[in-house]
């Protein structure tokens, strides 16, 4: 098959580079503008441009597919037999679903019907999902309706953050790709519709979600920590000041009669927070202007017991 992909952040480099070792006729490469990032606010290549300049693809970088009838045109006139959509990021109109002679599909990380939209993996941590997974759908109108050709999953441990099940599914994704692509090619593989009556929606995350409210409980403190890791990392307040929370689990000893927010013991093995129900014991977090450090290394020059957080 010609493939055309479509791919931006560092998550859809291994469903590109799988498609490269497999040595598949990749015809070009879509990717997102180069944006100003950084201190100097330099323009900065995606992940996924940079890998295929290394491999001499060619490189589109249309600002919208939407609006932009020229850039439609160039794509149809590629030949393509299917475009692979990773983690794009532009909205794909129906004569660019169409344009390929197979269609759009597209790697989706979530075990669809479950968790639709912009922050799957996230989405599922902070649910508490016991597990989670990559499927291979057919790109159509809708927000991730489309029929699933495959589907791969993993299970999920109590220690998971957003950013290890991020790395755990691109490979995966990669995988399930190529796993995928024969059975499209020469029609034996047939996309399963979705149970709509069974869709959640993975809402894209604000910074604003991860401010902690300790009137919920341990667990869901917890899960919050480890889904908004590495962005935007759930805080909370230190006089007057955010601190941020990088790592904390359920405390092992009881809870006790305080308010939430209140630190209610603080020693080498970290802050014991009382919540909502049970206590959060916080093991890392990162004061104003300071780098992450362990609970134990921030209450050298502090005496938090007593402390109100929030």
């Amino acid at each position: 098959m010609r493939i055309v992909f479509a791919g931006t952040p560092e998550f859809a480099v291994p469903s590109l580079a799988a498609l490269l070792a497999a040595g598949h006729d990749l015809v070009a490469v879509y990717t997102q503008p180069d944006r100003p990032a950084g201190r100097g606010r330099r323009l900065q290549q995606s992940p996924v441009k940079q890998l295929a300049l290394a491999h001499g693809l060619a490189v589109y970088q249309p600002e919208s597919l939407k609006r932009d009838r020229a850039a439609v045109t160039q794509l149809r006139d590629l030949g393509a037999d299917l475009m692979v959509v990773v983690a794009y990021g532009l909205l794909l109109p129906q004569r660019v679903l169409t344009a390929p002679r197979l269609g759009c599909v597209n790697v989706h990380a979530s075990l669809l019907p479950r968790w639709r939209g912009a922050a799957p993996i996230q989405r599922a941590v902070l649910a508490g999902d016991v597990q989670s997974g990559v499927c291979i759908m057919a790109m159509e109108a809708g927000l991730d309706t489309g029929g699933v050709y495959h589907r791969l999953s993993i299970a999920l441990d109590r220690q998971e953050t957003g950013g290890g099940l991020h790395d755990k599914l691109a490979t995966l994704g990669a995988r399930a790709l190529l796993e995928a692509l024969p059975g499209i090619a020469d029609g034996s593989r047939v996309a399963q519709p979705q149970d709509p009556t069974l869709a959640t929606y993975a809402h894209k995350l604000t910074k604003e979600e991860a401010d902690i409210d300790w009137t919920q409980s341990a667990t869901a403190i917890a899960r919050l920590v480890r889904a908004f890791d590495p962005w935007p990392v759930a805080q909370t307040r230190f006089e007057g000041e955010p601190l941020r929370i990088w790592a904390a689990q359920v405390a092992a000893e009881p809870s006790v009669a305080a308010a939430p927010g209140t630190v209610v013991a603080a020693d080498r093995a970290g802050l014991r927070v009382a919540t909502g129900a049970g206590l959060l014991a916080i093991t890392r977090l990162q004061p104003p202007g300071k780098r992450p450090m362990d609970a134990a290394d921030f209450l050298n020059a502090r005496v938090m017991t007593g402390v109100y957080l929030g």
